[in-house]
């Protein structure tokens, strides 16, 4: 190829690119505003038929795995099924700080995210509220997920969330130990559990103690360090 070949193939790569990052950017945007309100039929199409999602050290497996963890489970508890914005209710997650990685034939990618949380019921709902949740409390979280290109459509693979930290209102992140612990049963000997644990070498305790996140993306000098390899 010539030259001017070269640089508008080098160009049209680049341009795609950055195409693939704007929309799994909006992708995962679009998740943080569909579980805001508890509709997990929407939630599950952003999802690849094989996707999994990685929640308090299970994992839900195919759209299946997540109605069941965004239905049964979360908007079941929440909201009783019904889908928000409910009287009441507060549960906004503000997904942020993105940085995506597509791979070099732009047919997967790599996504990390920060996630925040601010949940609780207004004084007047007080009676609806399930005791597992406090009043009023706020989360922060990571997410380092897998994305797939499926028939021209980004997908979510695998939706990888590692929460940092729980804290009540009124007692603030320093006094309080989070209300969300662990899975410890599988489905359907826990009906709103996940289709498998991770192993118990990735097993994720929840605040107060602290687990590492790696980063799939590299630091430009000391990237090997920071993506967790030796070298």
């Amino acid at each position: 190829m010539s030259d001017t070949e070269v640089r508008l193939q080098k160009l049209e790569h680049r341009v795609g690119e950055l195409e693939d990052i704007n929309a799994i950017r909006r992708l995962h945007w679009s998740y943080g505003y569909y579980i805001d309100f508890n509709r997990p039929e929407e939630v599950a199409q952003l999802f690849a038929e094989d996707g999994v999602v990685v929640f308090l050290s299970g994992e839900y497996v195919g759209h299946a795995g997540v109605k069941r963890l965004y239905g049964d489970w979360i908007a079941g508890r929440f909201t009783g099924g019904r889908p928000g914005p409910v009287d009441g209710l507060l549960l906004d997650h503000f997904q942020m700080q993105d940085i995506i990685t597509v791979a070099p034939d732009r047919q997967t990618a790599k996504g990390r995210f920060h996630g925040i949380l601010f949940g609780g019921w207004h004084k007047d709902y007080q009676e609806t509220k399930e005791d597992f949740m406090p009043e009023q409390f706020y989360e922060a979280g990571i997410y380092e997920n897998d994305y797939v290109l499926e028939d021209g459509v980004w997908k979510i693979k695998r939706l990888d969330y590692m929460m940092q930290w729980q804290g009540d209102y009124d007692k603030g992140w320093a006094h309080t130990t989070s209300h969300l612990q662990p899975a410890d049963k599988t489905y359907p000997e826990d009906p709103l559990g996940p289709d498998r644990l991770l192993p118990e070498s990735a097993h994720r305790p929840t605040w107060p103690l602290r687990k590492d996140v790696p980063m799939h993306f590299a630091h430009p000098r000391f990237g090997a360090l920071f993506a967790g390899q030796e070298k």
